[in-house]
């Protein structure tokens, strides 16, 4: 099942960060929590891992009327959005909120998502 989009972008790994959360905020999107997972993989396993970073963004007037639509749908909240090295290469890649209606049978959700995922698909679209 695909649950998500994603673009390799042509900016460096950290750059690429930067500009997604400022692509986010374009689109009326906060980020709520930053995960580096390189970092917590060391911290809590002593592990390498690559560079991963996961953005949990929200957008507080959708985010109101999903839960005004479905309350538990707080359960597929926020919408992450992944930024990770593969290969010397900067992927990255957003969940593709319309997944939910699989989940929820829900038409005043499925309004929502689709214009979510409209937001979602331009801060991919805007990197080089």
């Amino acid at each position: 099942m695909a649950y998500g989009f994603s673009k390799t972008s042509a900016l460096p790994y950290e750059r690429a960060v930067e500009r997604v959360t400022e692509e986010l905020k374009k689109e009326g999107f906060g980020v709520l929590t930053t995960i580096d997972v390189r970092e917590t993989l060391k911290k809590k396993l002593n592990v390498d891992f690559d560079k991963y970073m996961i953005l949990g963004a929200c957008n507080p007037p959708f985010a109101y009327k999903a839960l005004q639509a479905e309350e538990q749908v707080g359960l597929l909240l926020p919408c992450n959005v992944i930024v990770y090295e593969k290969s010397g290469k900067t992927v990255v890649a957003a969940f593709d909120p319309m997944s939910m209606t699989k989940v929820l049978d829900n038409d005043r959700v499925r309004l929502v998502a689709e214009e979510v995922k409209g937001k979602l698909q331009r801060v991919i679209d805007a990197l080089p």
